[in-house]
């Protein structure tokens, strides 16, 4: 029996050696990019103006998703608003569309992968408190309990779940991060 328990502690102290630090990292992103990237780019692209440059011009519906209360005390017109508000709206959707695109091409991936986290907080954050999710008890959903399938607070632990990978162990070997760090 000792000798099965020794066999069974060497297979894995190789497998958490040498398998998981490049198969982890590259399966994270490949599920990312499977299941989140056109997600949030199709969400960046609903948040543009029209032309080359719309992520420059913003939508209303950018600054009403972004912003709800603050439209909605605004009376839904985006000129009420400061630049601040312009400028988030544009930092974030230049995210939205940049820091996932990174973390699929694994270039610069931790970095990426820590604003992705931050970025799902505050989306979480606005969704909760900007658009009344907190009290939507199907939305909210709850931890611990049989259904797993709420939106807000079973898939974003998994979205966290997800990104932290990558920005703890890197985006592994098939990655422009691997390629660049080899010159």
């Amino acid at each position: 029996m000792t000798r099965l328990i020794t066999l069974a502690n060497r297979l894995f102290t190789w497998s958490d050696h040498s398998v998981a630090p490049w198969v982890l990292p590259s399966l994270a992103r490949l599920t990312f990019a499977a299941t989140l990237l056109t997600y949030f780019w199709h969400s960046a692209a609903l948040k543009t103006g029209p032309g080359l440059f719309g992520v420059f011009q913003p939508s209303l519906g950018a600054y009403a998703q972004i912003f709800p209360k603050a439209m909605e005390a605004a009376g839904y017109n985006t000129d009420a608003l400061g630049l601040f508000h312009t400028l988030v709206v544009i930092a974030g959707t230049l995210a939205e569309f940049l820091l996932p695109a990174l973390i699929v091409l694994g270039l610069a991936t931790r970095v990426a992968a820590f604003g992705m986290i931050g970025f799902v907080v505050v989306q979480t954050l606005t969704d909760l408190y900007g658009h009344g999710a907190l009290a939507q008890a199907k939305t909210l959903g709850a931890w611990f309990d049989r259904v797993p399938d709420s939106v807000i607070m079973d898939q974003r632990l998994f979205w966290l779940m997800l990104l932290a990978v990558p920005a703890l162990m890197g985006a592994g070997p098939l990655s422009l991060d691997r390629l660049f760090r080899q010159r």
